[in-house]
């Protein structure tokens, strides 16, 4: 018994960082791991791309460039790229990919699970797909393998897309132009061998929608070409044709999603998203809910490989069959499963080599492009019964088995010479000079049929009529030429180089542009600072650039600059005014200040210029802002009346208020004003003047200094507050003495005092 041998990535490390854990899942690229990031412990999927494609030249910085691309891309509805490297284990290169886990189940799971979905829930899952390949589509990434196997599905309900930028770096490791995909989603471009865009994203998302609502994919074959053939030859059909009574809105998506002309599809996921949520919000609930039970039971679902297309190239006599089936072993040596590998050989280079990427039946495998078909004899009116087509070679021997076929329905059928372009081999190849023709012998019923047809035939006369229609149509098409050289040249197709016409006069302008030939012309009218009213400023498209003559070209003409009115500020406070002058288009300039009787302290008392006055933008406008009512300079009222003062003081615009509290003056008589407060400074019209009264000077009693030495006496007196006047009885002092005062008793502090010294 056969013992399946143990992955050897399993329990390594790679990079030093990712522990790899189990196999989670195996492509046609790649093996997918649950691995542990140590450095950041975390889960995450681990891509190894297989060891045969690391090995091509160049490929690592593909693959390297590819990443870093998807890298830059974080959308929740795509799968994070982490990391990338390549490392040896066990002295095999490893390229990989680090992506972020999630944990959950594939969108081909779902299928597998329900079959087909309702439009409801196919929508719902569409539209989280198309909002992530629009993020990709602006960001200028191109899936190029959109199918249910990379649309993830995880455990907390999300909707994410795996795989962006790995079919293209694959690809280029196959061969120049090389694409990969599946072959039940490639678009017909991509069968035809030309390069994927954005619209070949959009075309698998509506075969992938197909299946989501009908269970089943739109083409079948029993192998990858003939799959793929019908992608490019035939219209997606309209899932109603299975599902009877489906909504048409949703009929007209999915043929627009597929159309066989990436110009008739949506241009990028973001136009798509646009119409497909428009039409979630427009379908009725009975629409979105359609279930179809009465329409029968649809055939189970059909996985189908994954293909890449090779560039078409010459067919070698060795290669007789469509197909090369190799019964190939892993890279860990273990069979592949049922899911052969299917190669339609790469001619050109020599190498015969068929190589197996993988054993997932929705792996990513590679067939060649369709080569063209050379002229056969039979094409060419010459019958050659040892060039015979591979396709019809082996249903002649279907037919000779089970004896169905009929010769005359071969020829008259459409799809059978269609089919048979592809694979024909040439007459004239080296297997048909050397008669070791690959083609099987016709069958005695095929020779006896043959020799039972008439030699002779109408068909030179049909030659004739081939012949009149050529060289008629040779004819059209050379006048077709002749009128598009015109057209393309001198005709209003024809490319020109915009002239220079800034700061030219309209009239003038327009006279240079017709002198080109461009007779699409239109005005706009626009505000300019520096350019003179009635010339032009610019064109659209601008000067220099080549445009045809029949495309509109738009003079931009100047009304000079714009000019904005001065608000009326008169009243605002400084601050409003500038935000007023802000809005209009104006802005503050220089700033004085004034007293005012009327206006209020920090409001606009002017402005220059006025109100109503037009300036051009960022003018500026002074304004004069009120310091409020110019202050008042005190009087000296000290020394008057009470009602002297008062009246000097309210004249003066201020308040008197009289101190309760008179005070005693020596110089000041009793009721004159002592004192005043505020005096002498100028203060704002209004302020309050304190006024004290004088009461006069206060009575002191005259102290007794008789007989009291000359020195004594003065001093008692001056201290009581009087003053002292000495006069001598003998001229000078000669015993010192006081001999006499005057006046005595109670008098007012202040009064002198006259002693006679002896």
């Amino acid at each position: 018994m056969h013992q399946q041998r143990k992955d050897p990535l399993e329990g390594a490390i790679v990079d030093g960082r990712y522990l790899v854990h189990s196999r989670l899942a195996r492509g046609g690229m790649s093996t997918v791991y649950l691995a542990t990031d140590h450095r950041l412990d975390r889960r995450v999927a681990l891509k190894v791309l297989y060891p045969h494609l690391a090995e091509e030249p160049g490929f690592i910085d593909r693959f390297e460039q590819e990443a870093k691309s998807a890298a830059r891309l974080s959308h929740p509805h795509v799968v994070g790229v982490l990391d990338q490297g390549v490392d040896d284990v066990g002295g095999q290169p490893v390229a990989y990919l680090v992506m972020e886990f999630v944990a959950g189940r594939t969108l081909r799971d779902v299928l597998r699970e329900h079959g087909r979905l309702t439009p409801r829930h196919a929508l719902v899952l569409l539209d989280a797909v198309v909002e992530g390949l629009a993020a990709a589509h602006e960001a200028g990434l191109i899936h190029r393998d959109v199918k249910p196997e990379n649309v993830l599905l995880s455990d907390s309900g999300q909707v994410k897309i795996a795989d962006f930028g790995l079919a293209r770096a694959v690809s280029a490791a196959t061969g120049t132009a090389t694409l990969a995909g599946t072959a039940a989603y490639l678009s017909p471009e991509l069968v035809l061998g030309r390069p994927a865009e954005a619209q070949s994203d959009i075309y698998s998302t509506g075969v992938m929608l197909y299946e989501l609502l009908t269970g089943q994919q739109p083409f079948t074959g029993e192998n990858p070409i003939q799959v793929a053939l019908q992608h490019a030859q035939a219209d997606v059909p309209a899932p109603s044709v299975l599902l009877p009574g489906l909504a048409p809105d949703i009929d007209e998506l999915v043929q627009w999603c597929t159309s066989r002309d990436p110009e008739d599809r949506p241009v990028d996921g973001s136009a798509l998203l646009g119409e497909l949520r428009h039409i979630r919000t427009t379908l009725s609930d009975e629409d979105l809910d359609f279930t179809a039970a009465d329409a029968g039971v649809l055939p189970q679902h059909q996985d189908h490989p994954t293909v890449a297309v090779v560039p078409p190239s010459p067919l070698d006599d060795a290669r007789t069959e469509v197909f090369k089936r190799a019964a190939s072993r892993y890279d860990d040596g273990t069979t592949a499963p049922s899911g052969w590998t299917e190669v339609l050989p790469g001619v050109g280079n020599g190498d015969d080599t068929t190589r197996v990427i993988s054993g997932d039946r929705h792996a990513t495998r590679v067939i060649g492009a369709m080569p063209p078909r050379p002229p056969s004899p039979v094409h060419q009116g010459l019958p050659n019964p040892n060039a015979t087509s591979r396709f019809s070679r082996n249903e002649a021997e279907h037919d000779h088995r089970h004896g169905t076929w009929d010769d005359d329905a071969a020829d008259d059928e459409p799809g059978l010479r269609s089919d048979a372009r592809f694979v024909d081999a040439p007459a004239d190849g080296p297997s048909a000079r050397h008669g070791g023709s690959s083609a099987a012998p016709l069958s005695k019923r095929q020779q006896a049929r043959q020799a039972q047809r008439p030699q002779k035939t109408l068909r030179s006369r049909a030659a004739h009529r081939s012949v009149r229609l050529l060289v008629v149509l040779l004819v059209l098409l050379a006048a077709l030429v002749a009128g598009a050289g015109w057209l393309l040249g001198a005709g209003p197709a024809g490319v020109v180089s915009l002239p220079d016409v800034a700061n030219v006069p309209l009239a003038e302008a327009r006279a240079a542009l017709g002198e080109e030939g461009l007779a699409t012309l239109s005005t706009e009218e626009v505000f300019d600072e520096e350019v003179q009213p009635g010339l032009v400023v610019a064109t659209d498209p601008g000067a220099f650039s080549e445009v045809r003559r029949f495309e509109r070209v738009e003079l931009i003409v100047s009304k000079g600059p714009e000019l904005f009115r001065v608000p009326d500020l008169l009243g605002l406070t400084r601050s409003d005014a500038g935000a007023e002058l802000q809005d209009a288009g104006l802005a503050v300039g220089g700033l004085q200040e004034e007293y005012s009787e009327s206006v209020p302290a920090g409001d606009v008392v002017r402005q220059a210029p006025e109100h109503g006055a037009e300036r051009r933008r960022h003018s500026t406008v002074d304004l004069v802002v009120s310091l409020g009512p110019a202050p008042v300079a005190v009087p000296d009222v000290v020394g008057l009346t009470e009602r002297e003062a008062v009246t000097a003081l309210s004249d003066a615009g201020l308040e008197a208020v009289v101190s309760d509290v008179p005070e005693y003056s020596r110089t000041v008589p009793a009721g004159a004003v002592l004192g005043q407060n505020p005096s002498g400074v100028g203060v704002p019209r209004g302020t309050r003047v304190t006024l004290t009264l004088s009461q006069g000077p206060r009575m002191v009693k005259v102290p007794n200094v008789f007989s009291l030495p000359e020195g004594r006496a003065v001093d008692a007196l001056e201290a009581a507050g009087f003053a002292v006047q000495v006069d001598y009885t003998f001229g000078s002092a000669v015993l010192g003495l006081v001999a006499g005062q005057s006046p005595s008793g109670e008098q007012p502090e202040g009064t002198t005092i006259r002693i006679t010294v002896t």
